[in-house]
């Protein structure tokens, strides 16, 4: 923790020296001492917004913790964008000036002025722009995923994919119980929660999570571990989560017999579970161990880096999350450098990828440009060659 309060005040520091002056000169005193009062006060809250919470706590506690987190995620989402601006204007000044000194361009009059004035504006549109990104209800997002040799009586067959809820501070039972609501209006064959349901204990969320109980589908609800649960304590809701009606998967497959035709919807714990218990490795062979060769083979898998290992295992489709679609400006364009995929439909040889945006949000609650989502996968017959 003490590392995440260095990295706080150093960040916070260096925007402040960037951008006090510009705003100082441009808008005066009283518009500095507000965005450096407002600087201060994110060096102290945004490394709050990181820790995690342990033990029980009284409903008294909880909710001055959820109201303090927040403030501090809020005010990260900010930091973040002001960071990210300031960057960007200190790398356009740069040009400017090296391209000054060939007397090809100079830095305009006036331009710490006005840019730092921009950056802050930019910043405030941004979050709040985020915010109301981030609370509005998720949409329902249709994808049709063409399969060869999908049986007849699979075809039409719906998936509904929660992923990436983060039920914890800032998102709570309302926001549960609408998804249960519009899942069930869909109508469907199987739900899909992949992963990152939780981002808290039982103890404290269990009635958040509780509406899971109502849905409704032909075959059921399946889930399997996204990073998150293992962060929040993975064996306590891996025990309460079936008392939902919600079925586990474990490097494990069920086969789904739809109109007699059979479907195989196999599970894999997270990516990274290892590293928090070694009995939850993730193993792709094993969960499809077993499995008749000729049915279609669905694979659920919080992190798009399953993918290598799910088509060598012969998956025709691969669910996962994770990314959230990057969540918010510029986040979105360094998610490739962990991740295969960042968002939507993909192809892997002869295996198809699908990787939601999320149906929550963690950590500031700010969405700007990966709207979150509902996911209703319907598996068609493939009419032609299927595109990489």
């Amino acid at each position: 923790m003490n590392g995440l309060w260095v990295i706080s005040f150093v960040t916070h520091a260096w925007v402040a020296l960037r951008l006090l002056p510009g705003v100082w000169a441009a808008a005066g005193a009283p518009s500095a001492w507000l965005l450096g009062v407002l600087l201060a006060v994110s060096t102290a809250l945004v490394p709050l917004a990181m820790r995690r919470r342990q033990g029980k706590r009284t409903p008294e506690q909880i909710q001055r913790s959820d109201m303090l987190a927040w403030a501090s995620l809020t005010l990260m989402g900010l930091f973040s964008s002001l960071f990210v601006l300031t960057l960007a204007r200190d790398g356009v000044e740069l040009v400017l000036w090296l391209a000054g000194l060939v007397g090809a361009a100079r830095v305009p009059a006036h331009w710490v002025e006005l840019s730092s004035c921009a950056v802050v504006g930019l910043a405030l549109l941004a979050t709040l722009l985020g915010l109301y990104g981030a609370r509005k209800p998720p949409r329902v997002k249709i994808v049709d995923i063409p399969l060869k040799d999908l049986p007849p009586a699979l075809h039409g067959f719906k998936i509904a994919q929660i992923s990436d809820m983060h039920i914890g501070p800032t998102i709570k039972r309302p926001a549960m119980k609408y998804v249960v609501a519009t899942i069930n209006r869909l109508e469907v064959d199987a739900v899909a929660i992949t992963g990152d349901l939780v981002d808290g204990n039982v103890y404290e969320l269990s009635r958040h999570v509780a509406p899971l109980a109502g849905l409704r589908s032909r075959h059921g609800t399946f889930f399997v571990t996204g990073n998150h649960e293992y962060y929040s304590g993975v064996h306590p809701w891996l025990k309460y989560l079936p008392t939902l009606g919600v079925r586990v998967l474990i490097n494990e497959h069920v086969i789904l017999l739809h109109h007699h035709a059979p479907i195989v919807l196999a599970g894999v714990t997270d990516f990274s579970a290892a590293s928090y218990d070694t009995s939850h490795r993730t193993d792709v062979a094993l969960a499809i161990t077993g499995a008749p060769r000729a049915a279609v083979k669905v694979l659920l898998a919080h992190q798009p880096r399953s993918a290598a290992a799910a088509e060598a295992a012969g998956f025709d489709l691969q669910i996962s999350g994770h990314t959230h679609g990057g969540q918010f400006l510029p986040w979105n364009f360094f998610v490739r450098l962990q991740q295969p995929f960042t968002a939507g439909l993909h192809r892997v040889n002869d295996m198809l990828v699908y990787v939601s945006r999320g149906t929550g949000y963690w950590g500031p609650p700010k969405r700007l440009g990966a709207p979150s989502e509902i996911t209703l996968l319907r598996l068609v017959t493939a009419t032609g060659p299927l595109r990489r």
